[in-house]
């Protein structure tokens, strides 16, 4: 599919396990699950969900970025927490970034995450107008 871009975040995981951290196929991107983890593998703010959540949007914007989107292009969030009685932090870190914008969003508790350390995790859908 020539209109399809993959956008890499240059995470060893993503080739061992064959994923992309965003995919851009004409006007659309998704961003993978992405978690408050930075280039050197270590899990940002610990114990802090709002620092978790704050740290993931601003991994989602950079992929946007590349993807050649912005934040005002997201029509989709999906958040899963390791403890719903985070939804407060996790949603004002939310309304930061999404305030005036106001994607869909979801917001679900899981049991867990593939770290202990990460409380949140997330996915977003952008689609670029035209």
């Amino acid at each position: 599919m020539s209109d399809r871009v993959n956008i890499s975040s240059g995470v060893k995981w993503e080739d061992i396990i064959g994923y992309s951290r965003a995919v851009r196929v004409g006007a659309t991107i998704e961003v993978a699950g992405t978690t408050a983890v930075d280039e050197r593998g270590e899990v940002v703010g610990l114990d802090d969900p709002y620092r978790q959540a704050h740290y993931i949007f601003s991994k989602i914007e950079k992929a946007l970025q590349q993807a050649g989107g912005t934040l005002a292009d997201v029509v989709r969030t999906r958040m899963f927490v390791t403890d719903i009685r985070s939804w407060e932090e996790i949603g004002r870190a939310h309304g930061e970034y999404f305030q005036q914008i106001k994607p869909v969003a979801t917001m679900v508790e899981i049991r867990a995450l593939i770290d202990p350390r990460m409380l949140v995790e997330v996915e977003a859908t952008a689609i670029i107008s035209t």
